[in-house]
């Protein structure tokens, strides 16, 4: 049966999935880009463009380019490209075209039908609207759904449980909150509250005349002026802010970014998370206020809720998640990619028109909150046993998260770092992970200097914390192999070996096939995506076969590897591989 694609088709970024064997799966583009910006222009030689080439141009030709068209929608108006006149159906079509032939060369066959999102409080003619430019895509959209009933789907695709949801979407040019409820399998939203202009654009657009104003200040020379020099900005802010979701501070750089009576200007602009959230803290209580609107045209409290899910990428801002949590007292779930849920949800809703056994999606999470031991608050009253969390429990792995912190004496020479996990407040209640002492310190430093810890955990639950003195660059680092992860490599090692002594292979057999894949050298990786597409097809293929345990396992390294694949990353690929292609040897002898 053909497959029905899930379309996001957002105001900043669009992404397509498909169901495969199953799961909902997101479709790349020859780069491995997931994320299609939805911008659509023409070049100087009429040639169009849509995605990152059409938003590259945007400042640099706005009459030329076309973006937000989303916002558009339903309008029985134009807007000017070049020398043309086009529809918001038009222009949505060109994205949604070009969302279709993704997923054509992906998948090696043409599709033809699609479910496509919109956000809740559209009205019937912008819906209608959004049909119309999937038909004009070449598309037969087969439904068009609300995306926050795609992120309910994406966490509980077949959900008999009567449970309602706050679903906080926070995107790149819009803000949606809406309150579902899921009731024997139907999704249904209550409430609905948001605004058109409020996102992740606008954060940006604070932080670039933060940046612009200090400049000025310092040079007399405004980069505002210049569309070449506010472009740039605009693309560095842009990264830095992503940047501060996971760092505590950052650097935006720019050489040559001006010119003052004939002397090269350089930008080099340093801003910690608590200045940026200072920028952005206006904009985030108005959603908090629209949170607040949504209870209340829901009649319900906060209590009343059973989870809160966060979509859109805004989301991963980390006073966000903080504001958010102290207003509603609730676990918020950001597992499953913000950027990619709602598509993956318009997927699972395909796959069930089309009778798709859909399955949950899986994701690799920590399993408890990561943090450090620290002087701060406790119990009303400061003490030495707080415990400072880092990495949250139910963060999607990889991750990586760091903070500031001060020491508390003048001329303080060392700190101790003590990493702890556990969800107490009381750092003794808490179970101790490892820690190391930070020595060597600036014996001139004051009270409060600085010290950056950054915390580093990967998908084999590995943990790398790293602590620098902020004043001289002063760093240590250590490495930690949690107790799951040793229990799993030794069982692993302890199954090879069995297996081994079955085939009557030795020792130094069994290790020279691991050994001539890592010694593998430049040049000779292509023969490794031809045998991943080949154990790809055979571990599917006894999917049926594993155990309930076995095929968890199984997915999340077809996952993996297919990801790999995907962004020719040789490195990862090599150590998926050689594990599927372990427990596929396993399965077989079954």
């Amino acid at each position: 049966m053909d497959p029905i694609l899930g379309i996001d088709l957002g105001t900043t970024n669009s992404v397509v999935s498909v169901i495969e064997d199953g799961r909902p799966l997101v479709l790349r583009d020859r780069h491995g880009e997931a994320i299609l910006p939805s911008v659509v222009g023409l070049d100087a030689a009429g040639r169009l463009l849509v995605g990152r080439e059409a938003r590259n141009q945007a400042l640099l030709a706005p009459e030329r380019t076309v973006r937000s068209i989303k916002r558009r929608m339903g309008e029985d108006a134009t807007v000017r490209m070049a020398d043309k006149e086009y529809s918001p159906q038009e222009i949505s079509a060109m994205i949604l075209r070009t969302l279709k032939a993704r997923a054509e060369e992906a998948l090696g066959h043409a599709v033809e039908r699609a479910v496509i999102t919109v956000p809740a409080f559209f009205n019937d003619a912008q819906r209608e609207a959004t049909r119309e430019a999937g038909l004009l895509a070449g598309l037969d959209v087969v439904r068009i759904i609300n995306e926050p009933t795609a992120a309910a789907l994406t966490y509980e695709p077949h959900s008999e449980k009567n449970e309602r949801l706050l679903v906080y979407d926070l995107g790149g040019g819009t803000f949606d909150v809406s309150i579902v409820q899921i009731e024997r399998g139907v999704v249904e939203v209550l409430a609905s509250h948001g605004d058109t202009h409020l996102g992740g654009d606008d954060f940006d657009q604070l932080l670039l005349d933060y940046v612009c104003d200090a400049f000025q200040e310092e040079h007399g020379v405004d980069l505002r002026g210049s569309a070449a020099s506010r472009s740039r900005i605009l693309q560095a802010v842009e990264a830095a802010k992503i940047r501060l979701s996971d760092e505590a501070c950052t650097t935006i750089a720019e050489e040559f970014i001006a010119e003052k009576e004939g002397r090269p200007l350089n930008l080099q602009f340093e801003i910690d998370r608590h200045e940026y959230e200072q920028l952005i803290g206006a904009l985030l209580h108005k959603t908090l206020a629209c949170v607040d609107a949504s209870l209340e045209d829901a009649k319900l409290t906060a209590r009343h809720l059973d989870r809160v899910i966060l979509v859109g990428g805004s989301t991963r801002t980390p006073m966000v998640q903080r504001l958010l949590f102290e207003q509603l007292h609730h676990e918020l779930h950001l597992e499953i990619d913000p950027d990619l849920c709602v598509s993956m949800g318009a997927a699972i809703q395909g796959g069930l028109i089309a009778g798709v056994d859909v399955g949950p999606v899986l994701v690799d999470i920590t399993a408890h909150t990561l943090g450090m031991e620290c002087l701060g608050p406790l119990h009303g009253r400061m003490s030495p046993h707080c415990f400072s969390p880092i990495i949250p429990r139910n963060a999607p792995l990889p991750a990586t998260r760091s903070e500031i912190y001060s020491t508390v004496h003048d001329g303080q020479d060392a700190v101790m770092i003590h990493v702890l996990q556990g969800e107490s407040d009381d750092a003794r209640f808490n179970q101790s992970v490892g820690e190391f002492l930070l020595d060597g310190l600036n014996p001139e430093a004051e009270q409060g200097n600085e010290i950056l810890v950054r915390f580093s955990l990967n998908l084999d639950g590995i943990l790398e914390v790293t602590a620098v003195e902020r004043d001289t660059g002063r760093e240590k680092a250590v490495t930690i192999d949690n107790s799951i992860t040793q229990f799993r490599a030794k069982n692993r090692d302890e199954a090879r070996a069995r297996l081994a002594a079955v085939f009557g292979e030795t020792t130094a057999q069994r290790d020279s096939g691991a050994v001539a894949v890592a010694e593998e050298v430049p040049g000779t990786e292509e023969p490794l995506w031809h045998e991943a597409a080949e154990l790809l097809a055979k571990a599917r293929r006894l999917l049926p076969k594993a155990s309930a345990e076995d095929a968890d396992e199984m997915r999340r390294l077809i996952d993996t590897l297919q990801q790999a694949v995907e962004r020719r990353r040789l490195d990862l690929a090599r150590e998926a591989h050689a594990e599927l292609a372990d427990l596929v040897f396993y399965i077989e002898d079954v």
